[in-house]
Protein backbone atom coordinates (compact mmCIF):
# COMPACT_ATOMS: atom_id res chain seq x y z
CA UNK A 1 0.00 0.00 0.00
CA UNK A 2 2.97 2.27 0.48
CA UNK A 3 4.92 1.30 -2.48
CA UNK A 4 6.44 4.13 -4.18
CA UNK A 5 6.83 1.78 -7.39
CA UNK A 6 4.42 -0.29 -8.18
CA UNK A 7 2.03 -1.90 -10.86
CA UNK A 8 5.05 -0.52 -13.50
CA UNK A 9 5.14 3.43 -12.56
CA UNK A 10 6.43 5.70 -10.18
CA UNK A 11 3.83 7.19 -7.72
CA UNK A 12 4.48 10.31 -7.29
CA UNK A 13 2.43 11.44 -4.91
CA UNK A 14 3.77 8.62 -2.30
CA UNK A 15 7.23 10.05 -3.43
CA UNK A 16 6.46 13.48 -2.26
CA UNK A 17 5.31 12.56 1.11
CA UNK A 18 8.38 10.32 1.36
CA UNK A 19 10.90 12.69 0.48
CA UNK A 20 9.16 15.73 2.63
CA UNK A 21 9.44 16.61 5.95
CA UNK A 22 6.05 18.24 6.04
CA UNK A 23 2.86 17.46 3.92
CA UNK A 24 -0.09 19.74 4.28
CA UNK A 25 -4.00 20.43 2.72
CA UNK A 26 -5.06 24.26 2.21
CA UNK A 27 -8.33 24.39 4.23
CA UNK A 28 -8.96 22.18 6.70
CA UNK A 29 -11.55 19.95 5.06
CA UNK A 30 -8.76 19.31 2.81
CA UNK A 31 -6.15 18.24 5.24
CA UNK A 32 -8.90 16.30 7.25
CA UNK A 33 -9.24 14.34 3.26
CA UNK A 34 -5.45 13.87 2.84
CA UNK A 35 -5.02 12.31 6.74
CA UNK A 36 -8.14 10.35 6.29
CA UNK A 37 -8.50 8.75 2.97
CA UNK A 38 -6.27 9.79 0.10
CA UNK A 39 -2.79 9.47 1.85
CA UNK A 40 -4.24 7.81 5.01
CA UNK A 41 -1.25 5.16 5.63
CA UNK A 42 1.07 7.75 5.44
CA UNK A 43 -0.58 9.76 8.05
CA UNK A 44 -0.77 6.88 10.11
CA UNK A 45 2.72 6.03 9.33
CA UNK A 46 4.52 9.78 9.52
CA UNK A 47 1.43 11.44 11.98
CA UNK A 48 4.25 14.19 12.20
CA UNK A 49 4.90 15.39 8.95
CA UNK A 50 0.94 16.61 8.64
CA UNK A 51 -0.79 19.64 9.01
CA UNK A 52 -3.13 22.38 7.18
CA UNK A 53 -2.33 25.47 6.09
CA UNK A 54 -5.63 27.27 5.20
CA UNK A 55 -5.26 29.69 1.87
CA UNK A 56 -5.53 32.98 1.70
CA UNK A 57 -6.00 36.39 -0.12
CA UNK A 58 -4.44 39.57 -0.26
CA UNK A 59 -5.82 42.17 1.40
CA UNK A 60 -4.09 44.70 -0.35
CA UNK A 61 -5.23 43.72 -3.95
CA UNK A 62 -8.72 42.54 -2.74
CA UNK A 63 -10.27 44.96 -0.66
CA UNK A 64 -7.91 48.19 -0.31
CA UNK A 65 -7.09 48.22 -4.33
CA UNK A 66 -10.26 47.07 -5.54
CA UNK A 67 -12.89 48.62 -3.07
CA UNK A 68 -11.20 51.55 -2.07
CA UNK A 69 -14.58 53.15 -0.75
CA UNK A 70 -15.25 50.15 1.00
CA UNK A 71 -11.22 50.47 2.51
CA UNK A 72 -11.48 53.97 3.42
CA UNK A 73 -15.15 52.91 5.48
CA UNK A 74 -13.28 49.87 7.45
CA UNK A 75 -10.55 52.37 8.21
CA UNK A 76 -13.09 54.65 9.97
CA UNK A 77 -14.02 51.81 11.93
CA UNK A 78 -11.33 50.06 13.01
CA UNK A 79 -8.32 52.02 11.87
CA UNK A 80 -5.63 51.46 9.02
CA UNK A 81 -3.77 48.95 10.58
CA UNK A 82 -5.96 45.65 9.25
CA UNK A 83 -4.68 46.64 5.98
CA UNK A 84 -1.50 44.55 7.60
CA UNK A 85 -3.51 42.36 10.40
CA UNK A 86 -6.75 41.38 8.84
CA UNK A 87 -7.88 39.95 11.83
CA UNK A 88 -8.50 43.80 13.03
CA UNK A 89 -12.02 43.14 10.74
CA UNK A 90 -13.19 41.73 13.86
CA UNK A 91 -14.01 45.49 15.16
CA UNK A 92 -16.84 45.52 12.24
CA UNK A 93 -19.21 43.79 13.96
CA UNK A 94 -20.10 46.49 16.80
CA UNK A 95 -21.64 48.20 13.31
CA UNK A 96 -22.94 45.64 11.62
CA UNK A 97 -26.40 46.84 13.28
CA UNK A 98 -26.20 49.91 12.84
CA UNK A 99 -28.44 52.06 10.47
CA UNK A 100 -25.77 54.84 9.63
CA UNK A 101 -23.24 52.37 9.04
CA UNK A 102 -25.27 49.65 7.11
CA UNK A 103 -26.12 52.84 4.80
CA UNK A 104 -22.91 53.61 4.16
CA UNK A 105 -22.04 50.89 3.48
CA UNK A 106 -24.79 49.74 0.59
CA UNK A 107 -24.15 52.76 -1.12
CA UNK A 108 -20.79 51.93 -1.89
CA UNK A 109 -22.24 48.49 -2.66
CA UNK A 110 -24.81 50.07 -5.35
CA UNK A 111 -21.69 52.15 -6.80
CA UNK A 112 -19.95 49.56 -7.54
CA UNK A 113 -22.82 47.63 -8.90
CA UNK A 114 -23.65 50.93 -11.56
CA UNK A 115 -19.71 50.92 -11.91
CA UNK A 116 -20.16 46.90 -12.94
CA UNK A 117 -23.55 47.45 -14.94
CA UNK A 118 -21.67 50.37 -16.90
CA UNK A 119 -18.89 47.81 -18.05
CA UNK A 120 -21.17 45.25 -19.13
CA UNK A 121 -23.33 47.28 -21.12
CA UNK A 122 -20.44 48.47 -22.87
CA UNK A 123 -18.57 44.85 -23.14
CA UNK A 124 -21.41 42.82 -23.98
CA UNK A 125 -24.74 44.97 -24.41
CA UNK A 126 -26.50 43.70 -22.03
CA UNK A 127 -28.38 46.14 -19.80
CA UNK A 128 -29.01 44.88 -16.12
CA UNK A 129 -30.44 47.01 -13.23
CA UNK A 130 -28.13 47.97 -10.07
CA UNK A 131 -31.00 47.39 -7.78
CA UNK A 132 -31.13 43.99 -8.41
CA UNK A 133 -29.31 41.04 -7.03
CA UNK A 134 -26.36 39.94 -8.56
CA UNK A 135 -25.20 36.75 -8.74
CA UNK A 136 -22.04 35.77 -9.20
CA UNK A 137 -20.02 32.51 -9.96
CA UNK A 138 -16.74 33.40 -11.87
CA UNK A 139 -13.84 30.96 -11.64
CA UNK A 140 -12.46 27.81 -13.80
CA UNK A 141 -15.07 26.24 -15.63
CA UNK A 142 -14.97 22.12 -14.61
CA UNK A 143 -18.00 19.79 -14.36
CA UNK A 144 -17.19 19.93 -10.40
CA UNK A 145 -17.18 23.17 -9.93
CA UNK A 146 -20.82 22.60 -11.24
CA UNK A 147 -21.89 25.77 -12.90
CA UNK A 148 -24.52 23.73 -14.84
CA UNK A 149 -26.21 23.44 -11.14
CA UNK A 150 -26.45 27.39 -11.16
CA UNK A 151 -27.58 27.10 -14.61
CA UNK A 152 -30.29 24.37 -13.72
CA UNK A 153 -31.35 27.36 -11.02
CA UNK A 154 -31.53 29.95 -13.56
CA UNK A 155 -33.71 27.78 -15.71
CA UNK A 156 -35.97 26.94 -13.30
CA UNK A 157 -36.38 30.28 -12.06
CA UNK A 158 -37.39 31.32 -15.90
CA UNK A 159 -39.76 28.60 -16.34
CA UNK A 160 -41.31 29.95 -13.25
CA UNK A 161 -41.86 33.30 -14.22
CA UNK A 162 -43.18 32.16 -17.87
CA UNK A 163 -45.74 30.22 -15.73
CA UNK A 164 -46.61 33.17 -13.07
CA UNK A 165 -45.40 36.18 -15.06
CA UNK A 166 -46.64 38.08 -11.37
CA UNK A 167 -44.38 36.06 -9.42
CA UNK A 168 -43.08 37.63 -6.51
CA UNK A 169 -39.31 37.40 -7.41
CA UNK A 170 -36.38 39.75 -6.42
CA UNK A 171 -35.04 40.88 -9.94
CA UNK A 172 -31.53 38.33 -10.44
CA UNK A 173 -28.76 39.51 -12.97
CA UNK A 174 -26.42 36.34 -13.39
CA UNK A 175 -22.83 36.85 -13.95
CA UNK A 176 -20.86 34.17 -15.19
CA UNK A 177 -17.25 34.13 -16.04
CA UNK A 178 -15.24 31.08 -16.78
CA UNK A 179 -12.80 29.35 -19.29
CA UNK A 180 -12.65 26.14 -20.24
CA UNK A 181 -9.40 23.78 -21.01
CA UNK A 182 -9.15 23.49 -24.61
CA UNK A 183 -9.85 20.08 -24.94
CA UNK A 184 -12.40 19.89 -22.49
CA UNK A 185 -15.82 19.04 -24.70
CA UNK A 186 -18.20 18.81 -21.61
CA UNK A 187 -17.15 22.40 -20.28
CA UNK A 188 -17.55 24.10 -23.60
CA UNK A 189 -20.83 22.92 -23.68
CA UNK A 190 -21.83 24.42 -20.34
CA UNK A 191 -20.49 27.83 -21.43
CA UNK A 192 -22.69 27.29 -25.08
CA UNK A 193 -25.10 26.71 -22.97
CA UNK A 194 -25.15 29.35 -20.33
CA UNK A 195 -24.52 31.96 -23.62
CA UNK A 196 -27.73 30.44 -25.08
CA UNK A 197 -29.78 30.49 -22.63
CA UNK A 198 -28.83 33.83 -21.33
CA UNK A 199 -29.50 35.21 -25.00
CA UNK A 200 -32.96 34.03 -25.31
CA UNK A 201 -33.77 35.62 -21.63
CA UNK A 202 -32.50 38.76 -21.72
CA UNK A 203 -34.78 39.14 -24.93
CA UNK A 204 -37.41 37.65 -23.69
CA UNK A 205 -40.02 40.92 -22.65
CA UNK A 206 -42.74 38.01 -21.24
CA UNK A 207 -40.41 38.14 -18.03
CA UNK A 208 -39.55 42.23 -17.73
CA UNK A 209 -36.33 41.99 -17.12
CA UNK A 210 -36.26 40.04 -13.82
CA UNK A 211 -33.68 37.72 -14.92
CA UNK A 212 -30.70 38.97 -16.73
CA UNK A 213 -27.32 37.17 -17.68
CA UNK A 214 -24.43 38.33 -18.17
CA UNK A 215 -21.37 36.18 -19.43
CA UNK A 216 -17.99 38.09 -18.91
CA UNK A 217 -15.93 37.27 -22.11
CA UNK A 218 -12.16 36.61 -21.07
CA UNK A 219 -12.46 36.71 -17.59
CA UNK A 220 -9.46 37.14 -15.10
CA UNK A 221 -8.09 38.71 -12.20
CA UNK A 222 -8.59 42.42 -13.77
CA UNK A 223 -12.13 41.66 -14.58
CA UNK A 224 -12.59 40.03 -10.84
CA UNK A 225 -11.28 43.13 -9.41
CA UNK A 226 -14.59 44.95 -10.93
CA UNK A 227 -17.05 41.89 -10.31
CA UNK A 228 -16.25 40.88 -7.17
CA UNK A 229 -16.87 44.04 -5.28
CA UNK A 230 -20.17 45.00 -6.87
CA UNK A 231 -21.78 41.29 -5.71
CA UNK A 232 -24.23 40.40 -3.38
CA UNK A 233 -24.45 36.57 -4.23
CA UNK A 234 -21.08 34.20 -4.18
CA UNK A 235 -21.53 31.02 -5.50
CA UNK A 236 -19.51 28.03 -4.30
CA UNK A 237 -21.34 25.20 -4.88
CA UNK A 238 -18.83 22.49 -5.98
CA UNK A 239 -19.36 18.97 -5.11
CA UNK A 240 -18.15 18.16 -1.17
CA UNK A 241 -14.84 16.82 -1.13
CA UNK A 242 -13.60 18.02 -4.40
CA UNK A 243 -12.47 21.38 -4.12
CA UNK A 244 -9.33 21.75 -1.65
CA UNK A 245 -9.65 25.06 -0.84
CA UNK A 246 -11.13 27.72 -2.92
CA UNK A 247 -10.19 31.77 -2.25
CA UNK A 248 -12.21 33.55 -4.42
CA UNK A 249 -15.17 32.45 -1.50
CA UNK A 250 -12.44 34.44 0.50
CA UNK A 251 -12.14 37.31 -1.84
CA UNK A 252 -16.42 37.65 -2.23
CA UNK A 253 -16.74 37.52 1.53
CA UNK A 254 -14.03 40.25 2.54
CA UNK A 255 -15.85 42.52 0.00
CA UNK A 256 -19.26 42.34 1.78
CA UNK A 257 -21.28 39.53 -0.93
CA UNK A 258 -23.33 36.55 1.15
CA UNK A 259 -22.17 32.93 0.26
CA UNK A 260 -24.10 30.34 -1.31
CA UNK A 261 -22.29 26.99 -1.10
CA UNK A 262 -21.66 23.36 0.19
CA UNK A 263 -19.87 22.57 2.92
CA UNK A 264 -16.41 22.36 0.94
CA UNK A 265 -13.25 23.51 0.74
CA UNK A 266 -12.92 26.88 2.73
CA UNK A 267 -16.60 27.47 3.05
CA UNK A 268 -16.57 24.91 5.99
CA UNK A 269 -13.90 27.98 7.51
CA UNK A 270 -15.94 30.77 6.43
CA UNK A 271 -19.79 29.37 7.99
CA UNK A 272 -17.32 28.93 11.45
CA UNK A 273 -15.78 32.36 11.11
CA UNK A 274 -18.73 34.89 9.72
CA UNK A 275 -21.41 32.68 11.60
CA UNK A 276 -23.86 29.77 10.36
CA UNK A 277 -26.65 32.75 10.24
CA UNK A 278 -24.53 34.96 7.51
CA UNK A 279 -24.18 31.98 5.17
CA UNK A 280 -26.25 29.79 2.78
CA UNK A 281 -25.07 26.52 3.19
CA UNK A 282 -27.07 23.55 0.92
CA UNK A 283 -26.57 20.08 -0.08
CA UNK A 284 -24.58 16.50 0.57
CA UNK A 285 -21.70 16.57 2.61
CA UNK A 286 -18.82 14.56 2.07
CA UNK A 287 -20.05 12.04 4.20
CA UNK A 288 -23.33 12.39 1.67
CA UNK A 289 -21.25 12.22 -0.97
CA UNK A 290 -19.66 8.65 0.27
CA UNK A 291 -23.03 7.05 0.97
CA UNK A 292 -24.71 8.25 -1.98
CA UNK A 293 -21.41 6.41 -3.93
CA UNK A 294 -21.57 3.38 -1.90
CA UNK A 295 -25.53 2.62 -1.83
CA UNK A 296 -25.10 3.12 -5.68
CA UNK A 297 -26.19 6.65 -6.83
CA UNK A 298 -28.78 6.77 -9.28
CA UNK A 299 -29.42 10.28 -10.78
CA UNK A 300 -32.09 9.21 -13.07
CA UNK A 301 -33.87 8.77 -9.58
CA UNK A 302 -33.75 12.45 -9.24
CA UNK A 303 -35.40 13.57 -12.48
CA UNK A 304 -38.31 10.87 -12.26
CA UNK A 305 -39.36 12.34 -8.78
CA UNK A 306 -39.05 16.13 -9.20
CA UNK A 307 -41.10 17.76 -11.79
CA UNK A 308 -39.35 20.43 -12.52
CA UNK A 309 -36.08 19.08 -12.26
CA UNK A 310 -37.63 17.10 -15.38
CA UNK A 311 -39.15 20.03 -17.44
CA UNK A 312 -35.72 22.25 -17.11
CA UNK A 313 -33.68 19.00 -18.56
CA UNK A 314 -36.52 18.41 -21.19
CA UNK A 315 -35.66 22.00 -21.88
CA UNK A 316 -32.10 21.51 -22.98
CA UNK A 317 -32.86 18.30 -25.00
CA UNK A 318 -35.01 20.57 -27.02
CA UNK A 319 -34.19 23.15 -29.75
CA UNK A 320 -35.71 25.85 -27.48
CA UNK A 321 -32.45 27.99 -27.00
CA UNK A 322 -31.00 26.71 -30.65
CA UNK A 323 -34.52 27.05 -32.97
CA UNK A 324 -33.84 25.10 -36.06
CA UNK A 325 -30.36 23.38 -34.31
CA UNK A 326 -32.06 20.32 -33.00
CA UNK A 327 -30.99 18.84 -29.48
CA UNK A 328 -27.42 21.43 -29.35
CA UNK A 329 -27.28 20.59 -26.04
CA UNK A 330 -27.89 17.15 -25.15
CA UNK A 331 -24.68 16.88 -24.18
CA UNK A 332 -25.43 18.32 -21.06
CA UNK A 333 -28.36 16.96 -19.92
CA UNK A 334 -26.67 13.10 -21.19
CA UNK A 335 -24.01 14.04 -18.35
CA UNK A 336 -26.65 13.84 -15.86
CA UNK A 337 -28.63 11.55 -16.65
CA UNK A 338 -27.11 8.78 -19.29
CA UNK A 339 -23.64 9.52 -18.33
CA UNK A 340 -23.47 9.05 -14.37
CA UNK A 341 -23.54 12.58 -13.08
CA UNK A 342 -20.13 12.08 -11.57
CA UNK A 343 -20.16 15.27 -9.40
CA UNK A 344 -24.01 14.53 -8.01
CA UNK A 345 -25.59 17.72 -9.48
CA UNK A 346 -29.02 16.15 -9.13
CA UNK A 347 -28.64 14.98 -5.64
CA UNK A 348 -28.26 18.99 -4.84
CA UNK A 349 -30.61 20.25 -7.30
CA UNK A 350 -34.03 20.66 -5.02
CA UNK A 351 -31.37 21.64 -1.72
CA UNK A 352 -29.92 24.30 -3.63
CA UNK A 353 -33.08 25.86 -5.18
CA UNK A 354 -34.78 25.74 -2.42
CA UNK A 355 -31.71 27.51 -0.34
CA UNK A 356 -31.76 30.40 -3.40
CA UNK A 357 -35.71 30.86 -2.28
CA UNK A 358 -34.27 31.76 1.37
CA UNK A 359 -31.30 34.02 -0.57
CA UNK A 360 -34.07 35.87 -2.80
CA UNK A 361 -36.30 36.22 0.26
CA UNK A 362 -33.47 37.93 2.92
CA UNK A 363 -32.24 40.28 -0.27
CA UNK A 364 -35.70 41.69 0.23
CA UNK A 365 -34.89 42.63 4.41
CA UNK A 366 -32.61 45.34 3.20
CA UNK A 367 -31.23 45.76 7.07
CA UNK A 368 -30.90 42.07 7.53
CA UNK A 369 -29.53 41.81 4.22
CA UNK A 370 -26.44 44.52 5.64
CA UNK A 371 -25.85 43.59 8.60
CA UNK A 372 -25.16 39.59 7.13
CA UNK A 373 -22.55 41.26 4.24
CA UNK A 374 -20.91 43.62 6.89
CA UNK A 375 -20.74 40.23 9.29
CA UNK A 376 -18.82 38.49 6.28
CA UNK A 377 -16.57 41.64 6.30
CA UNK A 378 -16.16 41.38 10.09
CA UNK A 379 -15.46 37.33 9.41
CA UNK A 380 -12.42 37.30 6.99
CA UNK A 381 -9.59 38.22 8.86
CA UNK A 382 -8.26 34.51 9.26
CA UNK A 383 -8.04 34.50 5.19
CA UNK A 384 -5.44 37.05 4.73
CA UNK A 385 -2.61 36.00 2.60
CA UNK A 386 -0.23 37.05 5.65
CA UNK A 387 -1.60 34.80 7.91
CA UNK A 388 -1.25 31.85 5.27
CA UNK A 389 2.35 32.64 4.74
CA UNK A 390 3.40 33.40 8.55
CA UNK A 391 2.00 30.09 8.92
CA UNK A 392 4.32 28.27 6.00
CA UNK A 393 7.71 30.44 7.84
CA UNK A 394 7.22 29.35 11.21
CA UNK A 395 5.68 26.03 10.95
CA UNK A 396 7.48 24.26 7.71
CA UNK A 397 10.36 26.86 6.82
CA UNK A 398 11.61 27.50 10.35
CA UNK A 399 11.85 30.93 9.01
CA UNK A 400 12.92 33.63 11.73
CA UNK A 401 11.71 37.26 10.76
CA UNK A 402 13.97 39.78 9.63
CA UNK A 403 14.29 43.14 10.91
CA UNK A 404 13.89 45.67 8.05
Amino acid sequence: ALSIVADGQVRMAFLSVVGSHSVNGVAALHTKLLKNRLLKDFADLYPEKFNNKTNGITPRRWLLGCNPELAELVTSVVGEEWITDLSLLRGLEKVADDSSFQEKFMAIKRKNKVVLSEMVKNEIDVSIDPDALFDSQIKRLHEYKRQHLNLLHLLTLYRRLLHDPGLDLSPRVFLFGAKAAPGYHLAKVIIHAINLVGARINDDERIKSKLKVAYWPNYGVSSAERIIPASDLSEQISTAGKEASGTGNMKFALNGALTIGTLDGANVEIQEEVGADNIFIFGQTVEGIEKLHTQGYNPRSYYENDAELKAVLDWLYSDYFCPGEGALLKDLPDSLLEWGDPFFVLADYRAYIEEQERVSQTFGDTKLWASMAVRNVAGSGKFSSDRTIQEYASDIWNLKPVEV
